[in-house]
């Protein structure tokens, strides 16, 4: 119990990186299940809040899509529909086309190309972080087949 609540003293976890690395330190299945059970009833582990504030968070600080938000959260171990749903929660309360654009603006210093490598480039890097096509072209005021 004390390794868990160590390792949650640094960030807010899901039950799936506390479960790993309960067992990576070599525990037996049933303290790891033990551990959680304490952990569920004390609310230090919760999937959905810690969803919810990671997909916030990761939108908010670092400008992620939707897209990349919920595959860090299937990586966290987060059930896919879970995932799915905190994810267009967070961005049914957010502009998307607003964060791509600021996002944008902080990494070219520009929300407008004309040059077509540029927005290609811009493109790229849009959908990297995790953005829809019609969001892309959205944002870069041009058609979705163009990159």
């Amino acid at each position: 119990m004390e390794l868990a609540l160590r390792f949650l003293s640094y960030r807010s976890r899901s039950e799936a990186e506390v479960e790993r690395r309960l067992v990576r330190s070599g525990y037996s299945s049933v303290i790891i299940e033990k551990t959680l059970e304490r952990l569920r009833a004390l609310r230090y582990v919760d999937d959905e809040a810690f969803a919810r504030d990671w997909a916030l968070a990761r939108t908010q600080k670092r400008g992620d899509g939707p897209k990349k938000i919920e595959l860090e959260l299937n990586a966290k171990g987060i059930d896919q529909e879970v995932a799915r749903e905190i994810t267009k929660e967070t961005f049914s309360q957010l502009d998307e086309a607003e964060i791509a654009k600021k996002l944008l603006r902080k990494k070219y210093h520009a929300t407008k190309f004309s040059d077509p490598k540029a927005i290609q480039r811009a493109a790229s890097f849009l959908q990297n972080r995790g953005y829809s096509g019609k969001t892309i072209s959205d944002v870069l005021h041009c058609p979705v087949d163009d990159y």
